[in-house]
């Protein structure tokens, strides 16, 4: 291996993100950290650094070409304002940017003009209301944010909604569309060329992620009614069929949406399918 590891990633250091984001890449075949006082880790098998750092913090770093990847949020990396773009959403740590405030029916977004908006991503809120030519002064907060309004703050929010339980209890009432929708995703610089790895690593991720969202089912089937059941079941490409030694009986496997197993089950059950089986899916190559 070269003296410089081929690809220098950086991960989350803490928190949900941080979790998620390391099980995933544990799942891809790459080596994760034991202690979390740890702060680089690495992967020599993989050519790959892992850098540790604070989620809001990545982007800055991948937009200035000081590292070459990154997982965060989108919502951090559009409030960053760096230069770096989405390569690949990951399907977790999914969130809503809202607006909230009190007795929320009377309020649109152009009635936030002149208002005092409390936010933890004022970047982000800024383009957004600029878009829409709202000229509004934003409060920035580390957190608890939805205390602002009560405590004469800010007379609205802006902020990452997940039940809403929390503006509830805080007296306020979301409004307006949301103002982005959020998830986990891996960055780049902008206008960079594509590092050596990245490939590799794609395929992977998107391998987890396509074998966390489907299954295989496994079934038998008299062959006068095997179009009805692949017609049920018909896999990604097409569904394996094979003979068994009971005449006139096929053995069919096909992958099926893991949301839909159960009533894919039933579906089958009334097709005349017997011994039918659903198993998980560890890893695949599509």
């Amino acid at each position: 291996m070269n003296d410089r590891p081929l690809l220098r990633i950086a991960l989350p250091n803490k928190g949900s993100l941080a979790e998620s984001t390391q099980a995933m890449l544990r799942e891809a075949g790459y080596a994760q950290r034991v202690d979390t006082k740890d702060l680089v880790l690495l992967d020599e098998a993989n050519g790959v650094e892992f850098y540790y750092l604070r989620p809001r913090d990545i982007a800055v770093y991948v937009g200035e070409k000081t590292l070459d990847l990154g997982f965060t949020g989108r919502d951090m990396l559009l409030d960053s304002g760096a230069d770096a773009e989405e390569v690949l959403a990951l399907g977790f740590g999914g969130t809503r940017f809202r607006f909230a405030a009190p007795g929320a029916s009377g309020w649109t977004v152009a009635s936030l003009d002149g208002k005092r908006i409390a936010t933890s991503y004022p970047g982000l809120l800024g383009g957004y209301l600029a878009e829409r030519g709202v000229e509004a002064r934003l409060i920035k907060l580390d957190g608890a944010v939805e205390s602002a309004v009560r405590l004469g703050v800010a007379d609205a929010i802006a902020d990452v909604v997940e039940t809403g339980s929390t503006l509830k209890r805080a007296g306020l009432e979301v409004f307006g569309d949301p103002i982005l929708t959020s998830e986990a995703i891996l960055i780049q610089g902008a206008g960079v060329d594509k590092p050596a790895g990245l490939d590799l690593l794609l395929r992977r991720l998107t391998g987890v992620m396509t074998a966390r969202n489907y299954k295989m089912v496994d079934y038998n089937i008299d062959a006068a009614k095997l179009d009805a059941a692949i017609a049920i079941t018909p896999g990604i490409d097409s569904p394996t069929v094979s003979h068994l030694a009971r005449e006139g009986w096929l053995a069919v496997r096909a992958m099926i949406p893991a949301k839909q197993a159960p009533s894919i089950m039933d579906d089958l059950w009334d097709a005349g399918a017997e011994g039918i089986l659903v198993t998980d899916i560890a890893a695949c190559r599509l």
